[in-house]
Formats: C-alpha cells, sequence, structure tokens
C-alpha cells in the first residue's frame, strides 16, 4: 500500500516546552491509523503541523508526492486534508444545511446557489447514510453523535484524502460511537485516509489497522495494530509499565454525610434516591441523556428542585445556590471543562484559588490580596497534584487535559470541599493521568470525603468505586456493591424501558 503523506523529521517548540522533537509519520491509502499517547506527548500539536493550524519549526512534509507546505487550515482543507476536533467547531445557531456549506457555498452571478448547496448537503449526508439528519434542522438540537456526522460532512465535501479525527468518541454513548466506527469504515473503503487520535485502547484496537505512540514529543513504535496489545500500547506512552490500571487506594466508610430522597428537577432527573458516606465512591452509570449531569447539577444547586428532599448532614436544605453549597462543603467538577470548569485563559493561580479567595486577603472581603501568599500556597497545591506546568501564572489552556483536569480537580480540594460531586472526571485523559486522578480519588476518600462519581467509562467505575448505581430515563436505579455487579447487568439496566 502506497504511502498518501509523509511527514519527516517534525519539530516545534513553544517556548520552553519542545512540543515536537523530530517526528516522523508515514500515512498510507485509504488506512485508519490510530495515534496514542499521554496528554502532551505531541499528537493534537503533530495534527496541527498536518492541518495548516500550526507551523513547524522545521521538518517537511509530502502530500501524495508533492511538497506539502499548507499556509493555513483553509489552504490545507483545499488541498484535500480536514481536521474533526474534540471541541465542535460547528455554528449551533445555522442549520445543518448551512454548517456543512460554511464557507464553500456554491454562487452564480454573486447569488447563492441554493439548489445546488441543498443538492451538495443531501448527497454527502447521503454518502454517511443519516437520512434522519434534516439539513434544515438547527445544529443546537442535534445530538453529539449527529452533530459529529455534520462535522465528517463538511470534511467530504471538500473531497478531503484525509480526514483527522482527535478524541471523536469523548462525547458519545456506547451505540453512537459504533455507529461512527461505521463511517469511518466506509470512508477507508472510498480510499480515505483517517488519523484517529484516541484515550480508548479498546477502540484503538477495534477500528485501527495501524498504531503509532509518541511519547514526550518523539515517536516510539509504529506498527500494525494487531502488534499492539494494550498492555503494550500504555507501556510505551508512559515509558513504564502501569502495574496497576484503577489502583484502590483504602478507605474506611464512615457516617451518612449527604441523604437524597425523590429528588426531581425541572426536567430530569425523574426519581432518585440516595445516601452518601463519609469515604465513600459512589458511582453512577447510564447513558448520554440519563439524567446523571442533571443530577449532579441539582444537588449542587445550578438547576431547581422540583419536589423531593436534600439532606445534609441531617439537616433539610433543598433551596440552595451554588455560593450557599460551596459554604455546605459541597464541590462540584463539571464534565464540560472547556466552558464550565476552568477559565483557559487565566492562571493557574486563579484557576485554583477562585472558589475560596478569602484565606488570601486582607481587610477583609473588599481588600487586597495577598498574591505572594496565594502563590505559595499554589506552588504546595501544584506539586502536592503532581501537576506538569511552568508554574503558577501559566495559563491553565496551555496545560495538557490531564494536568487541566488535575487543576479542576485542585480547587475542589482548595475551597475543603466534603462532598465532591465528578462528572466524567476522566473525559480526555490519557491512561497515566487517568491513573493518577484515580489514586486521588482513593486518597480523598482515605481522607473522608464522600464522592460521587457519574461516568461513561463502565471500567473504570467497577474498577475504583465501593458502590454503584445505574440511571435510565431520569431515574436511579437500585444501588448495590459494586462486586455485586457485572458488565452485562450494568449494560442491561442502562438500555432498560422504564
Amino acid at each position: 500500500m502506497a504511502n498518501r503523506l509523509t511527514m519527516t523529521r517534525i519539530t516545534k517548540r513553544f517556548g520552553s516546552t519542545q512540543a515536537l522533537a523530530g517526528v516522523d509519520l508515514e500515512l498510507q491509502d485509504g488506512e485508519i491509523h490510530a495515534l496514542v499517547g499521554e496528554n502532551g506527548a505531541g499528537k493534537s500539536t503533530l495534527m496541527k503541523v498536518l492541518s495548516g493550524a500550526v507551523v513547524p519549526d522545521s521538518g517537511s512534509m509530502v502530500l501524495e508526492g508533492t511538497p506539502f507546505v499548507p499556509r493555513g487550515p483553509d489552504d490545507a482543507r483545499r488541498l484535500g486534508v480536514a481536521m474533526v476536533y474534540q471541541e465542535s467547531t460547528l455554528a449551533p445557531h445555522l442549520s445543518v444545511e448551512a454548517n456543512i456549506m460554511l464557507g464553500l457555498e456554491a454562487q452564480r452571478w454573486g447569488w447563492l446557489d441554493r439548489t445546488a448547496n441543498r443538492r451538495r448537503a443531501l448527497e454527502v449526508l447521503g454518502t454517511l447514510q443519516h437520512p434522519e439528519i434534516h439539513p434544515d434542522s438547527p445544529v443546537r438540537g442535534l445530538s453529539p453523535a449527529a452533530q459529529q456526522v455534520v462535522e465528517i460532512a463538511r470534511a467530504l465535501l471538500i473531497d478531503a484524502r484525509i480526514v483527522v479525527l482527535d478524541e471523536p468518541t469523548s462525547a458519545l454513548n456506547q451505540h453512537d460511537a459504533r455507529q461512527l466506527f461505521t463511517i469511518l469504515r466506509r470512508l477507508k473503503e472510498r480510499g480515505v485516509s483517517v488519523v484517529y487520535i484516541s484515550h480508548f485502547l479498546e477502540e484503538v484496537q477495534e477500528i485501527a489497522d495501524r498504531v503509532s505512540v509518541l511519547r514526550d514529543g518523539r515517536r516510539v513504535a509504529t506498527g500494525p495494530a494487531a502488534d499492539f496489545r494494550r498492555e503494550r500500547i500504555i507501556s510505551l506512552m508512559v515509558g513504564r509499565d502501569l502495574t496497576e490500571q484503577y489502583p484502590r487506594v483504602p478507605h474506611e466508610i464512615g457516617e451518612a454525610i449527604l441523604d437524597v430522597t425523590d429528588l426531581a428537577g425541572m426536567d430530569l432527573p425523574r426519581r432518585a434516591s440516595l445516601t452518601l458516606h463519609r469515604g465513600e465512591i459512589l458511582g453512577l452509570f447510564g447513558v448520554v441523556g440519563a439524567g446523571r449531569t442533571e443530577l449532579l447539577r441539582t444537588l449542587f444547586g445550578l438547576q431547581a428542585v422540583r419536589h423531593g428532599q436534600v439532606k445534609i448532614r441531617g439537616v433539610l436544605d433543598n433551596a440552595a445556590d451554588p455560593r450557599r453549597r460551596i459554604r455546605e462543603g459541597f464541590g462540584l467538577l463539571s464534565e464540560d471543562r472547556k466552558d464550565e470548569g476552568l477559565a483557559l485563559g487565566q492562571s493557574i493561580a486563579d484557576n485554583l484559588t477562585y472558589s475560596k479567595l478569602d484565606a488570601y486577603t486582607r481587610l477583609g472581603a473588599l481588600g487586597w490580596l495577598n498574591l505572594r501568599a496565594r502563590a505559595e500556597a499554589v506552588a504546595a497545591w501544584v506539586a502536592k497534584l503532581g501537576v506538569r506546568c511552568a508554574g503558577p501564572e501559566q495559563p491553565v489552556g496551555a496545560l495538557s487535559g490531564g494536568n487541566q483536569q488535575k487543576i479542576a480537580l485542585g480547587r475542589l480540594l482548595h475551597q475543603h470541599a466534603d462532598i465532591l460531586l465528578l462528572d466524567e472526571p476522566t473525559r480526555g485523559v490519557d491512561v497515566g493521568s487517568k491513573a493518577d486522578i484515580y489514586r486521588l480519588i482513593g486518597d480523598l476518600a482515605g481522607h473522608g470525603k464522600a464522592i460521587l462519581f457519574v461516568s461513561s467509562y463502565l471500567p473504570e467505575l467497577l474498577g475504583i468505586c465501593d458502590r454503584l448505581a445505574v440511571m435510565t430515563r431520569g431515574r436511579l436505579g437500585v444501588i448495590r456493591p459494586t462486586q455485586e455487579w457485572t458488565p452485562e447487568q450494568v449494560m442491561a439496566a442502562a438500555t432498560a424501558e422504564q
């Protein structure tokens, strides 16, 4: 099979950080090539070089026998390279057709050729075999899976020869992920080459023809996917044997700290009852739309309680806002790290301390911040959390996904939260950082923190939680010790009709 793309000794430095240190990559015609590595290994930077979003410091690229030097993303797309980012780049207020055609609209005598644009949008949606996605539908109303289809349709419209997908299933349930794999196999049959970036190694083994592993800005291995067992991939990614994928830290379950009875929000959840104890990790599983996120947001005061009871340390308190919940010892880690979990343009210090600044103020709430005291405290937290960064004043958006997640968790610890509501805490995080986060969660339970852990990734729930419940159509099912669940039972409960 011929090489469609050859990238040779690509280097890129951002300040003192060597993001890429002479990376080689070959992409063959009509293959699905998985690119894996820890957060910060250089995967996204390498693909941004390919897509024209980043100019390399040195190195060369050849696309189908011709030197490839894109002047920007538009130039790369014109030459047949399209990138589908982990975070949606769609315009939510526009229709499906408008998003697919954006910047590529057919024109006639200076006017939009609406007939031609509709025909081309229908053709590309037909290629992906998703007739249920109507061209006039607003994108904001589509499911995450349908939005992925629109992103890919836009890439196909330019007759892309290379499509790069960065963590495409991070917001999808298993059914939608299966549908995406079907689309990727169709692209492969058409001769399109796909670069597939994912932290879900099960997906890599299922969908990829070949695998390349990056570590610390260097390619450390490439070969047929059949030659890469899960254990080998992990070892290559982290540079060591990861002996314990789901580390269990000893912890004792104590008295009840949160009692929820028949809780219902304005829409979701419809009914949820649970008791959470100090030193306990309680897992919540469910498919997308089951109401898990809404349950956490209702408990935190972001959404109103329609009926039911919330008791904190035995005291009834239904009507609360987030500020009050923080005072009561709650901490929420949002599943949306980009828009809700972190202020990406602000510093690590700001993000760690925003929710509790009183320890660094003089003359009360209207006083000045003691920046030196805060910097010392933040440095201690950064060291404790094992965050890899240039310093407390580095913008948090410049960190890898795993380090961003540690900062988001660190803010809850800094505010002395006793009840931690964690919504998808390892989404978009590599296996090495996941193990660090699991160990941190176990340590927190060991110090008496009560943890409600929402995840769409069943193995991690079964691996680290003490008890587990399944949410279906807004209703929380029976809570049982984790060892009493099998994966089949969990999935059956998650997909049951009610």
